[in-house]
């Protein structure tokens, strides 16, 4: 008889866990795809240069954010791709020279990362001439991340978190390094820096209320050649509106910050004795907060800055850029003069790029 109930109360039960239970859920092939991305633009922006072969989707680009502050991308998992850049710093790391694995000290000054889809050549010497092959460098680089892409693949596939985000990402294509690059570049390429207090000047004609006396002086002096008493700073840094050069050919060039050359620069690259001395020429949107500068990070301070192009050039040296020897000269700025360009600089600073949520790290 008790065996009677127990058979009845389990063919009851199931048909009440039958019942209760949802039919399996089905995902559409149209919810499978990746959510396109537009990003926002305004008309401070110029045209967007998007990457034809890979357009920015919300599956992208948090997987290349997570990639980016992820230190499984370096071997011993010590380091990730935001140990060199900070967002604070304009992600750049506020070191002399980056530090890689095993805490290894290296050449170069960190570069900050914005506005990187109008680029043309990347690193500072230039070797690397779209994201996607740049991204890829740091993290196989021995004294860098020291990864091996095979095996970063592998681990990205027995990965419970990452194998399911790639496929969705990038569906058929799997896990592979292209896709590895294309998501990091498409979080790059997601960072887009136009919103300081110089940008604000085009929309309001009350100008001291945006930037200061100083700051328009500085301004003056950035965009007057050195024949009419400017600093001359616009023959390098007149792209506007990034504050840069971005183009594929004269984007590198000699400042006369050194008459013999420890680091050769694009020349190490191209081989041609024609290049030595020559470095990209970076934006100079966030400068404020991206200390100590150049390519060795050897000023520590913008005032150092001032004082190199003022009294420092190197006027002898090998390749100088042509803007400099057409000249020959120091620049001879009075104390007020550099005040002036380093209050300019410091409009340059966007506060909502430095501490914008989406650039965060989402661990």
């Amino acid at each position: 008889m008790r065996f009677k109930v127990s058979v009845i109360f389990l063919l009851a039960l199931a048909l009440i866990v039958k019942s209760c239970s949802k039919d399996p859920v089905v995902i559409s092939e149209e919810e499978a795809k990746p959510v396109p991305v537009t990003l926002e633009r305004t008309s401070a922006y110029p045209p967007f240069l998007l990457p034809g072969d890979n357009p920015l989707t919300e599956e992208g680009i948090l997987l290349g954010r997570m990639l980016f502050y992820d230190p499984i991308m370096s071997k011993d998992s010590s380091i990730s791709c935001a140990s060199c850049h900070k967002q604070e710093f304009a992600f750049t790391d506020g070191a002399k020279t980056s530090k890689g694995i095993r805490g290894q000290i290296l050449g170069r000054n960190s570069m900050p990362l914005y506005n990187l889809m109008w680029n043309k050549r990347f690193f500072w010497d230039g070797r690397a001439t779209s994201l996607k092959e740049q991204v890829l460098i740091p993290i196989q680089a021995h004294n860098e991340m020291d990864m091996n892409l095979y095996d970063l693949v592998q681990i990205f596939k027995a990965s419970p978190r990452y194998a399911p985000m790639f496929k969705k990402a990038f569906g058929g294509d799997g896990i592979t390094p292209v896709t590895i690059s294309k998501a990091l570049e498409q979080f790059l390429v997601s960072m887009v820096s136009f919103n300081a207090p110089i940008d604000q000047l085009k929309f309001r004609t009350d100008t001291l209320n945006v930037i200061s006396a100083s700051a328009l002086r500085g301004l003056k002096l950035f965009l007057q050649p050195i024949e009419q008493g400017g600093a001359d700073c616009f023959h390098c840094h007149s792209n506007m509106p990034f504050f840069g050069n971005t183009s594929f050919s004269g984007s590198l060039v000699n400042n006369g910050l050194d008459a013999v050359f420890t680091d050769k620069g694009l020349g190490s690259v191209s081989g041609l004795e024609s290049d030595n001395g020559k470095f990209k020429i970076p934006s100079l949107r966030n400068v404020e907060v991206s200390a100590p500068y150049m390519h060795d990070g050897r000023f520590d301070n913008l005032e150092e800055v001032m004082d190199f192009y003022g009294s420092g050039i190197k006027l002898n040296s090998p390749n100088l850029d042509i803007n400099i020897l057409s000249h020959n000269a120091q620049l001879n700025l009075s104390t007020q003069q550099k005040e002036d360009i380093i209050e300019f600089l410091k409009t340059l600073t966007d506060q909502s790029f430095l501490t914008n949520p989406k650039f965060k790290s989402p661990f």
